[in-house]
């Protein structure tokens, strides 16, 4: 078995981590190879010296990889996603960081969590992502055109709201006047959308959202659609420029760009552990049902 190490982050967590997960799979047949900028981030933290000879470095994922182990939290698997792409690895994640949702196994849990994963007994999740297209072209938004958790339009260096003029299927929907607009898979209904009043979507619904962020029009609400839908936006403002964030990477465009969102042709596998349930951490995360009441 071939397994990738990926990382962004180094703190005291992450280097525990990462010791305890080499020292399990010592002795194991089982080759293990940790991102190369990873590496140089915590060499120089690692105390266990010894374990250089357990592992080799990657640059690039290819398909030889059988799985991908993140070390952070969400915001490092949402990292380790454009290295993924659509080769079709699947991807578990060791929450070193606070909420998670996607990187679920807790530190004092790897040993075990990992040991089930090596005996197969784990489920695999498919999430959709979002595509997306500008016109004109705009080179950084090209480069890395998809996203799993969310593509939002917002302001830039200004307090002025924006207009986000919205089509759905080639319809008019509205023009919100807003700070930006949110677009969400089901994966990340339960990140920004979420903080801006958005609704907790199940991973296997077939559902996009959209989430004004902080709407003037007090009656914008989130709508909830069909991931089939092909959405249409155009920025207007009193500053020339916005920003369009797919996930954690940023690019600016001119106003009056036409952006063009739809389901994207790939999708991203995740390991569920047969003992890790979305409902589970929906409970667990959000502290759902605890009441004295109760």
């Amino acid at each position: 078995m071939k397994i990738a190490i990926f990382g962004r982050y180094n703190n005291k967590n992450t280097i525990d981590s990462l010791e305890r997960l080499l020292h399990f799979f010592k002795g194991k047949d089982i080759e293990v190879l940790i991102e190369s900028e990873f590496l140089r981030l915590i060499e120089s933290e690692t105390s266990s010296k010894d374990l250089h000879s357990l592992f080799g470095t990657y640059d690039t994922l290819d398909e030889s990889f059988e799985i991908l182990i993140s070390m952070g939290g969400d915001g490092t698997i949402l990292r380790a996603i454009p290295s993924v792409k659509d080769l079709n690895i699947p991807i578990i994640g060791i929450n070193t960081g606070r909420l998670g949702f996607l990187a679920t196994i807790r530190i004092d849990d790897i040993e075990r969590a990992v040991q089930n994963m090596l005996d197969g007994k784990y489920v695999i999740s498919e999430r959709t992502l979002l595509s997306i297209e500008t016109v004109p072209e705009n080179k950084e938004v090209k480069a890395l055109n998809f996203a799993l958790n969310e593509i939002a339009v917002s302001r830039k260096n200004t307090t002025s709201m924006i207009t986000v003029e919205t089509h759905l299927d080639g319809e008019f929907l509205t023009s919100y006047w807003s700070d930006g607009l949110i677009v969400s898979t089901p994966t990340g209904s339960t990140g920004y959308s979420l903080s801006c009043g958005g609704p907790v979507i199940t991973p296997g619904a077939n559902s996009f959202v959209l989430t004004p962020i902080a709407p003037h029009n007090l009656s914008a609400r989130p709508l909830v659609i069909p991931d089939s839908t092909e959405i249409q936006l155009s920025v207007s403002g009193r500053e020339k420029q916005h920003l369009v964030s797919m996930d954690s990477r940023i690019a600016t465009l001119d106003n009056e760009t036409i952006i063009k969102i739809r389901k994207a042709d790939f999708k991203i596998k995740m390991i569920d552990l047969l003992d890790e349930s979305f409902l589970k951490t929906l409970r667990n995360k959000m502290l759902w049902g605890e009441d004295k009441r109760n």
